[in-house]
């Protein structure tokens, strides 16, 4: 059994980035819980009837974007062998001990645009309009509550992979790596 240098992984990132490739990848190298906090929040968007790929976060309370900060810090700090994936788990966990906090980058929008209309189906300006829309929505009000922050500056994060340039078995080993994973 390996011994590891962390006891949680974050992976945060923006849309199409490749978070759940990664994070889902951890999950089945490591055997690992998961938790996809972007799938808790569109179920509850869709539950309050709203839909998720055309809005993002300022349609939901205060409350509770409050109440899932809470949740992930909660999550992080008593439980252990968590592959937590969520646009700010990382910036979130900043100043948590024994977490390890990925960040997914993809330094060209073009290959974001693709992955999000091949994953949802969309043609190429809705695929833009959701990015735009859902970002600058998701960060608007996450300025507001927790203050004027870039919340994917790497200074937040242990490990900033580009996957415009780094394949999903290649962003996979980095952070096997990172963690001090012997894998074969």
């Amino acid at each position: 059994m390996d011994t590891l240098k962390y006891r949680n992984v974050t992976v945060s990132g923006k849309i199409a980035t490749g978070t759940s490739t990664l994070a889902k990848n951890l999950q089945q190298a490591l055997g690992w819980e998961y938790i996809n906090t972007g799938a808790l929040q569109r179920q509850f968007d869709r539950e309050h009837g709203v839909d998720e790929n055309a809005h993002g976060a300022l349609l939901r309370s205060d409350d509770h974007e409050r109440e899932m900060e809470a949740f992930t810090k909660k999550t992080l700090t008593e439980k252990e062998h968590m592959v937590y994936e969520a646009w700010l788990s990382g910036f979130v966990a900043r100043e948590l001990p024994g977490v390890l906090r990925v960040l997914v980058i993809c330094s060209e929008d073009a290959v974001r645009i693709d992955r999000v209309l091949n994953r949802d189906k969309v043609s190429v300006d809705q695929a833009k309009q959701f990015i735009h829309t859902r970002e600058s929505e998701n960060i608007e009000k996450w300025k507001k509550l927790y203050g004027d922050f870039d919340f994917w500056d790497p200074k937040f994060y242990d490990v900033v992979i580009d996957t415009y340039s780094s394949g999903p078995m290649e962003t996979l080993g980095k952070v096997l790596d990172k963690l001090g994973h012997k894998h074969v």
